[in-house]
């Protein structure tokens, strides 16, 4: 049983990492359309993208708009999480379904609602539409994640600050927030990844101003299936590894140095 769960597990990792077995050495092709395997292997297409603002530019607007959406979300998330959370009021089983409702509507029913409404107030095309459109569907996502950690949080350590004089203002600095910290971080890289790799609705209100990377990429691989493309992916995928393992490596050099002082 546990060779057969262990070869399981290998085949679905590479089941999932095959793709990238693809899309790696495509973006180093010379080819002028994706295909694998490569006839040849260049950098030019890594040039093409850090010098064509027509991919930068779409890039920038993806980093600015999934930046200011996850401002704004953890903006709305943080209070809302605890009040429906520590706080018992008429309609909260309302507010608590109203939360959740971006994950249960389809994106494309979502996408058609948006591009009415903001077009009624003029915000279609524009970063602030973009922004307020991601900021809705990643609410609920960063609402499960922080709402969980809330709910596991042991509220004595609190009566304990404020019984030794700290105020609530100072009980939630130095108590309730360093411990809800890792779901604070969690939920708002959560809300950024949401609104970066968000498509659909990006393609009905985005507009050419504020035009997506996902959105083009969308959009180049339905006209030309631009080469680009797969170098987009292979940076997207490397940063991504980056952010994975960054944080390990740096808890094994912190453990190492401790043991070190310790020696």
């Amino acid at each position: 049983m546990n060779r057969f769960m262990r070869w399981l597990g290998i085949a679905v990792v590479i089941f999932i990492a095959a793709p990238l077995v693809i899309v790696v050495p495509m973006s180093f092709s010379e080819a002028r359309s994706l295909q694998f395997p490569p006839p040849g292997y260049w950098l030019g297409y890594y040039t093409a993208y850090f010098t064509d603002m027509n991919w930068l530019r779409p890039t920038l607007n993806s980093i600015l708009i999934a930046s200011a959406t996850t401002v704004l979300t953890m903006a709305l998330v943080v209070p809302a999480t605890f009040a429906l959370v520590r706080h018992r009021f008429h309609g909260k089983s309302i507010a608590d379904l109203m939360m959740l409702m971006p994950l249960a509507v389809p994106h494309i029913v979502m996408a058609v609602g948006y591009y009415s409404y903001f077009g009624n107030i003029g915000i279609v095309h524009t970063h602030l539409g973009v922004i307020l459109a991601h900021t809705c569907l990643s609410v609920p996502i960063a609402f499960l994640v922080l709402s969980a950690n809330l709910k596991g949080f042991d509220r004595t350590l609190e009566r304990a600050a404020q019984s030794l004089g700290a105020s609530p203002t100072k009980t939630f600095i130095h108590v309730t927030l360093p411990i809800l910290r890792p779901g604070l971080i969690i939920s708002a890289l959560f809300a950024f990844v949401q609104s970066f790799d968000e498509t659909v609705v990006a393609i009905f209100i985005s507009g050419r101003g504020a035009e997506t990377l996902p959105r083009k990429m969308f959009d180049s691989i339905r006209q030309e299936a631009d080469p680009v493309i797969a170098v987009i992916s292979t940076l997207l995928f490397v940063a991504v590894l980056v952010g994975l393992t960054a944080p390990l490596l740096f808890a094994r050099w912190r453990n190492r140095r401790a043991r070190l002082g310790t020696a």
